[in-house]
Order: C-alpha cells, then sequence, then structure tokens
C-alpha cells in the first residue's frame, strides 16, 4: 500500500468512525471504521519504513577508483 493509499483509509476510516449514524444489520460501522484507520496506519508506517530503505540504497553507490598509468594517452 501507497503513503497516498494508507492516507486515504484513515480518512475513510475516521469518516466512518466519527461522523456517520449509520446502523446496518449485524455490522458496526464503527468497528469498520476502526479497522480501516489501524490498517492505513500500519500501511504507513510500513509505507515510510519501504521508503527510508530505498533511499539508503540510492545514496550508497559504489565508488569506483580508475587508475590509470601516467605515460598513456589521455582518453576523450
Amino acid at each position: 500500500m501507497t503513503i497516498g493509499g494508507s492516507i486515504f483509509v484513515i480518512a475513510v476510516g475516521a469518516i466512518l468512525y466519527f461522523a456517520t449514524n449509520l446502523h446496518v444489520a449485524h455490522v458496526s460501522i464503527d468497528t469498520v471504521g476502526l479497522i480501516l484507520m489501524i490498517a492505513g496506519a500500519a500501511g504507513l508506517i510500513l509505507g515510510l519504513i519501504q521508503q527510508a530503505m530505498w533511499s539508503k540504497q540510492s545514496r550508497r553507490g559504489v565508488l569506483v577508483e580508475e587508475r590509470r598509468d601516467p605515460r598513456d594517452p589521455p582518453a576523450y
């Protein structure tokens, strides 16, 4: 789940939990909203961790040192 998707799921869960007075048979809308907020928060945390890992990998480059014989002509 992406960071944007996680924020969307948290927002939908908050709307269901705090802003609705629906009564559906055998389903608690408040519980569904709470579950969505928890799942969105977990997805947000995992997405941020994944992004931090990817940014570390992109910063960590391979340093290549080229050794040339000074008597060789320069390569253009």
